[in-house]
């Protein structure tokens, strides 16, 4: 499969140019004729599309989702109890006050191991497998055609990618849930995993994945195609330069900032079905319709402000930390996927032959 993968990838226009200078002696010829076969850019720990460029890409996707979920854990126990016990919980201030009254402070990290776990392997089916079906889906279109509905080609590949990654994710997720909003059943992921299996069986570890795929499949489609258009617009019209221009701490600005602003679209893409999930989790009886009756459209979307915060800030740490992820192991990083030369050639003899 990763040979096939390879070959397209050589053809793929989110490659981007090989790097051919550098300043390195000079080898024997069948060191010369290996490089050349390889295609490796000079400085690159691997090439574009190989199947260690796709292992590294989830290494860095386990990094980026792993570390920003679990820092922003206080936060989502806020936003979680917000959502399953509004009048007890009145917003982010007064539910940061009870929980630390109640729990100490402590008590704002609860729910922190299966949080780090969950999410771990969910960014490494998110990002790794992102980079493998935007591979393998571009090669099933010609170039120009690639280019032209790359926003489609994003939006299949995130979607693909988020729907193996939840299934990942959906065991830690509720056992987090359970921790952050039932009190006294459990207070770490030990206590609480045999728990729900002795009381429920392994069912309820994926009664809530349908709308978690209704929350994060939508979210994870903005998150990647957003971002990589918002790439694109960055370079084209606010970066006073060419992206080859930036330093690599330039470039990983503009994608802190591209991801910043995914992130608002995603908070508000994904929060009804968020907080359908937060209630599932809570309820082992409820169901999505009764939840959706009970809270009203007004009540889906409690909780938006912390999450929009929550979010934005999340989505834009986790493009940073795997672009940085990339500059650290070296590994390819393709610029914005540019206008084929052969429909840059045809456009122009097009425009050509309408003004004559």
């Amino acid at each position: 499969m990763f040979s096939s993968l390879l070959e397209v990838a050589r053809n793929s226009p989110f490659r981007g140019p090989l790097t051919t200078t550098h300043c390195e002696p000079a080898l024997p010829a069948a060191e010369i004729q290996g490089m050349a076969a390889s295609a490796v850019p000079v400085g690159d720990s691997c090439e574009f599309g190989s199947p260690k460029y796709f292992a590294l890409c989830g290494l860095g996707g386990i990094l980026s989702c792993g570390i920003t979920h679990t820092a922003v854990v206080p936060l989502d126990l806020v936003k979680c109890r917000l959502q399953v016990d509004a009048e007890k919980y009145k917003n982010v201030i007064n539910g940061f006050k009870v929980s630390v009254r109640e729990e100490g402070m402590r008590g704002l990290a609860k729910g922190w191991a299966p949080t780090f776990i969950g999410y771990s392997l969910q960014g490494l089916c998110k990002f790794g497998l992102y980079e493998v079906f935007k591979v393998g889906y571009s090669g099933l279109l010609d170039e120009e055609t690639a280019y032209t509905y790359r926003t489609f080609v994003y939006l299949a590949a995130s979607a693909s990618a988020e729907f193996f990654a939840d299934i990942a994710l959906s065991p830690l997720e509720a056992a987090k849930v359970r921790i952050q909003t039932m009190p006294g059943f459990a207070n770490t992921l030990r206590e609480a995993w045999p728990k729900m299996v002795q009381n429920e069986g392994y069912g309820t570890f994926y009664k809530g994945l349908v709308p978690l795929w209704g929350r994060q499949i939508p979210y994870t489609m903005m998150k990647f195609a957003c971002f990589e258009k918002t790439v694109e617009l960055l370079y084209k019209y606010v970066v006073p330069k060419p992206r080859a221009q930036c330093s690599k701490g330039e470039q990983l600005v503009v994608t802190f900032a591209a991801g910043y602003i995914a992130g608002v679209f995603c908070a508000i893409v994904s929060h009804p079905a968020d907080t359908v999930v937060s209630k599932l989790n809570q309820d082992k009886t409820a169901t999505i319709g009764s939840i959706v009756g009970k809270l009203g459209w007004a009540g889906v979307w409690k909780g938006l402000g912390p999450r929009i915060i929550m979010i934005g800030t999340l989505t834009a740490l986790q493009w940073f930390i795997y672009d940085a992820v990339k500059v650290w192991l070296r590994m390819p990083r393709p610029p914005p996927p540019e206008m084929p030369e052969s429909m840059r050639k045809r456009l122009e003899a097009e425009e050509a032959a309408k003004s004559k």
